[in-house]
């Protein structure tokens, strides 16, 4: 009996051990992530520390309740007509004075530096594809900016371009209700190296 009460206290006190290891690790990584949402993203660490995320594991929402309600919100025709001495036109007289770009010509290496500043593995789109890939298959990059290249000169946009993936967050422990949700969209990742070559374009002849 006494070897069996030494025996059960060493597992006690090993198990206190790990508990607090576990605690430590726990804690510093929390600490960690912050600070790397604190230089990347304050919105989100300010929101997250005010209301934390919902973990999701609830009872996921009805299908047919769920397309009613985002089908009916984003299936509503918006009038973006500027009304007159708004915003838009003093934008209009402000930027009236700049002088317009040549045409955009879109290189392998406009491709090339768009996936070298982009983030890795960040969700993509119907596409399944991630920067890193873009990245070292290189060969990709000439096609790639001869299909840019076709897409600006038609002036329209493959619809592979622009269709994008919805994930449905949950705000909050109530998942079964549909509007309770916050809606993120992923798109393509060449669409989203398309605007990367584009606003570097915009942002080298503003300044």
């Amino acid at each position: 009996m006494q070897k069996l009460t030494e025996r059960i206290d060493d597992l006690k006190q090993r198990i206190a051990a790990w508990g607090k290891r576990i605690r430590r690790y726990t804690e510093r990584s929390t600490r960690f992530n912050q600070n790397c949402l604190f230089q990347s993203d304050q919105k989100r660490l300010y929101e997250s520390l005010e209301r934390p995320m919902a973990s999701g594991t609830g009872p996921a929402p009805n299908q047919a309740d769920t397309v009613i309600f985002w089908h009916g919100l984003w299936s509503e025709p918006v009038n973006h007509s500027a009304p007159p001495g708004s915003c838009t036109e003093v934008m209009s007289s402000q930027c009236a004075s700049i002088t317009p770009m040549d045409p955009v010509v879109i290189t392998p290496d406009d491709v090339a530096e768009a996936v070298r500043r982009a983030p890795n593995w960040k969700s993509p789109g119907l596409d399944g594809l991630h920067h890193y890939w873009l990245r070292e298959f290189v060969v990709c990059h000439t096609v790639l900016a001869r299909q840019f290249q076709e897409a600006l000169n038609q002036k329209s946009l493959p619809s592979l371009f622009t269709t994008g993936t919805t994930h449905l967050v949950p705000k909050d422990q109530d998942t079964t209700d549909p509007s309770k949700y916050r809606p993120m969209t992923c798109l393509p990742t060449i669409y989203k190296t398309l605007t990367s070559i584009l606003s570097a374009r915009i942002t080298r002849h503003l300044n």
